[in-house]
């Protein structure tokens, strides 16, 4: 294996290591105020029973 190569390598796992930490970043935390607006918007037969838990533990008690 060249160094071209293990260059290459190195820099695709760091690009998909950085795509994926700024995917996360993007969605609100559980139980917080925008996570209930967003699960209000989304139809409810779309939640999972995590979500619809999670919902009724922090969006409606």
């Amino acid at each position: 294996m060249s160094v071209t190569q293990s260059y290459s390598k190195i820099a695709a796992v760091l690009s998909a290591g950085l795509l994926i930490i700024g995917l996360s970043a993007c969605s609100p935390e559980v139980g917080s105020e925008a996570w209930c607006k967003q699960m209000k918007e989304k139809p409810s037969g779309d939640w999972t029973a995590n979500e619809a838990a999670d919902y009724a533990k922090h969006c409606v008690f």
